[in-house]
């Protein structure tokens, strides 16, 4: 069973338990795929254009907790955090920071770069090769870390 299958499934299994919070969220998704698909030109999407797109809407959901905290809209924040939780539920569990550190380590020795002013070089590989594992704003964090310890 596939990602999109899977999804709709929850989707009827959420809607005959009344979840509000998870039939929000997955139908979020579901309209993310349809966008997806549409962008592709393909109705069929596979897994990794699900994953994608599953992983702009934890994104986006992060971005606007981020701003509504900010505004104290607290209300809002908190559905935002409730389709996270949803949404993280489907993706892959995400590495953790000493993990992420190993592994931009291994990058930069692969892409040759010495400082941060060679970023423009291990980010194109960092974003392909840790896909689905974290984000660009954590790989930023990370690449910092390292070369301020150096």
């Amino acid at each position: 069973m596939n990602l999109v299958e899977k999804i709709n499934k929850d989707l009827i299994d959420a809607m005959k338990a009344k979840d509000e919070i998870r039939l929000r969220a997955i139908r979020a998704m579901k309209s993310a795929f349809l966008i997806a698909g549409t962008e592709t030109g393909n109705k069929d999407i596979n897994d990794e254009i699900a994953m994608k797109a599953m992983m702009k809407m934890a994104k986006q959901r992060k971005d606007s907790i981020e701003i509504f905290e900010k505004e104290n809209r607290n209300d809002l924040a908190q559905k935002e955090k409730e389709e996270l939780s949803v949404i993280e539920t489907y993706l892959p569990k995400a590495m953790s920071e000493s993990e992420l550190i190993d592994a931009l380590k291994l990058i930069i020795a692969e892409v040759g770069a010495n400082g941060m002013q060679e970023v423009g070089k291990i980010m194109p590989v960092a974003m392909k090769n840790l896909a689905g594992k974290t984000d660009g704003k954590s790989i930023n964090v990370a690449l910092k870390k390292i070369f301020d310890n150096n």
